[in-house]
């Protein structure tokens, strides 16, 4: 349990309110793994506006769950709100959807989703 990502946020904000816990890892399953989807589909079409929302959007929860990618995000969120034609940010990306993967198989088994 929690190797790929960390609960130690959730539970301060949850006042270890089991339940609450149980919510949110249910919404990180219905959210996350979509909108991982959506942004790699927005960088391989450099779609920057996308790219942009959907990292915006992802970070608030990736951040409470503490996948360790949040710079990472943050790059590919910058890369899509600057429009960063020169620059590849598949790496950054990789990471990411990498990340994102583990966890949501993790919270998967250790929440019986």
């Amino acid at each position: 349990m929690e190797q790929h990502y960390k609960l130690h946020r959730l539970n301060e904000l949850a006042d270890n309110d089991q339940e609450f816990i149980l919510a949110l890892a249910s919404t990180f399953i219905e959210e996350v793994p979509g909108d991982a989807k959506v942004l790699k589909l927005a960088v391989e079409s450099k779609n920057y506006l996308l790219t942009y929302q959907t990292a915006h959007k992802m970070k608030p929860t990736v951040d409470m769950f503490e996948l360790g990618i949040l710079d990472d995000l943050i790059e590919v969120q910058d890369w899509g709100k600057h429009e960063q034609t020169d620059k590849d940010i598949t790496s950054k990306l990789d990471i990411v959807l990498a990340a994102v993967d583990r966890a949501t198989n993790e919270i998967i088994q250790d929440f019986n989703l």
